[in-house]
């Protein structure tokens, strides 16, 4: 593939920790947009994104607009300046506060949500800090250049740059689910039409499965009265093409990375507080969307209606705090350690711990409850997709089963040797969990390894490049 490609996000593929004396100590990231990038080789692509603290800030200034080559490993990075009130207001004010609400479903309609002068204030954040990265783009975009903008927090971007650059080609994807139109409505009209034309002012609007992409159309000919056809969306006589591209777990990685020496001790570690029993695994951010508390109460259920798992079966619950500047997001948090708790003092018993939560983050850590798991938890109220329901069937030593909600994104892949549940249904997932924990040696075996399969199918770098020459197609 050749000419230059530029990926906008929030988050880089770098972070900086400001030291006492002022020094500067960076952190590179991974993932599927890095390998990607690296793959079209030296020089050939661009990452956009925000300063996200203080040590990215001070970085960006020191820096002027180009990282350090040295900091993010030969990758050409422009970080932005945005003022931290406006990134405030739009990152935690309408991007995980609003977008994300509607499109995980998240809001208890009784009492929110409330568009009154404070939520206008902060869309006109919103914009600004969506301006500054079409800003940014428009000046490091050489003519024709393809851009590839990365979710719900940079929905406006596409539209505001084609105004300024109408000569490159510009692609959207979205990591999140898309909320159908009758949900989707929430937002004032004004709003909710913003953020379609702004996605539509790509060339190329993609989603992790059709279910999602078919939501988005439909918002489209719902709102605006936008044409739906094959080809994708039309409205005011210019066309946005649909794609789909599911991602997969990165299977060379995790079986690399799951077998060195700092997984092997905290397996040990985990093995000896567990013993021989079997283990339902979960690890998942406390974002109120993975439904942490009510698989807590279904695994609470599984252990009332049936005693005679008690004893024999530990929930190993990794629940790492997220988003915690988030009044409701600490609440949340607080709740799940209260239910875990509460379940350990009613079934707890002499060398037996029902449910082992841990909330301080520790890849390593998790990645060996990957390798231990028999039975592994997913179930999402909403998802994008979920890569842990991927990643634990590549690492698990001895194959495992997967109970799965219908709503996570995975399902559209794994649904076929996953067990399938409702997330609201603490009775019906209660009823996974046993028929998991039941299912033959031979059984979980087989579907664990179909399961692993499926999961690596589409690895992050396909998944990236295969974006990039759907757009230029």
């Amino acid at each position: 593939m050749t000419g230059q490609v530029l990926v906008a996000s929030n988050r880089g593929p770098v972070s900086y920790t400001l030291g006492d004396d002022g020094s500067l100590t960076a952190k590179r990231g991974g993932g599927g947009l890095v390998s990607g990038l690296s793959a079209l080789g030296p020089g050939a692509g661009t990452w956009v994104c925000a300063a996200l603290g203080d040590g990215d800030r001070e970085a960006a200034r020191r820096a002027g607009p180009r990282l350090d080559l040295a900091d993010t490993g030969g990758q050409a990075v422009r970080m932005l300046d945005i003022p931290p009130l406006t990134f405030d207001a739009a990152y935690n004010g309408i991007a995980n506060s609003v977008l994300w609400f509607v499109h995980h479903l998240l809001y208890q309609t009784p009492f929110e949500p409330v568009f009154d002068a404070d939520f206008e204030a902060r869309w006109a954040d919103y914009r600004a800090y969506n301006a500054a990265f079409a800003e940014a783009l428009a000046d490091e975009a050489a003519p024709g250049a393809a851009v590839l903008v990365q979710d719900y927090h940079l929905s406006l971007v596409p539209w505001l740059l084609r105004e300024r650059r109408p000569d490159v080609r510009v692609g959207h994807f979205s990591h999140t689910p898309w909320a159908p139109p009758e949900l989707f409505r929430v937002l004032p009209d004004v709003v909710a039409c913003e953020v379609l034309l702004g996605i539509l002012g790509a060339d190329r609007a993609a989603f992790l499965t059709r279910r999602w992409a078919d939501a988005f159309a439909a918002c489209c000919a719902d709102l605006l009265g936008a044409e739906v056809t094959d080809e994708g969306v039309t409205f005011e006589g210019r066309t946005t093409r649909l794609g789909v591209h599911g991602l997969g777990a990165d299977g060379d990685f995790l079986r690399e990375r799951a077998f060195r020496p700092d997984v092997d001790e905290r397996l040990a570690a985990l093995r000896e507080q567990v013993g021989d029993r079997r283990t339902i695994v979960r690890v998942d951010r406390t974002e109120l969307s993975k439904n942490i508390v009510r698989g807590l109460l279904a695994y609470r259920r599984l252990l009332t209606d049936r005693p005679w798992w008690r004893g024999r079966v530990t929930h190993v619950a990794f629940a790492y705090p997220s988003r915690q500047d988030l009044a409701v997001y600490r609440d949340y948090t607080a709740e799940v350690s209260r239910v875990a708790d509460e379940i350990n003092a009613a079934f707890g018993a002499e060398g037996w711990t029902p449910v082992v939560l841990h909330v301080k983050d520790d890849f390593a850590r998790s990645l060996a409850a990957y390798r231990m798991a028999d039975v592994a938890l997913v179930n999402p109220i909403r998802d994008g997709m979920n890569l842990v329901a991927k990643e634990v069937p590549v690492v698990s030593e001895r194959g495992c089963a997967l109970v799965l909600s219908r709503e996570a994104g995975a399902a559209a892949e794994l649904g076929d040797d996953a067990l399938m549940v409702n997330p609201y249904d603490i009775a019906g997932t209660a009823e996974a969990l046993h028929m998991a924990l039941s299912l033959s040696d031979q059984e979980r075996e087989e579907r664990g390894k179909r399961l692993a399969a499926a999961a690596t199918a589409l690895p992050p770098r396909a998944w990236f490049l295969d974006q990039l020459e759907a757009l230029r197609a």
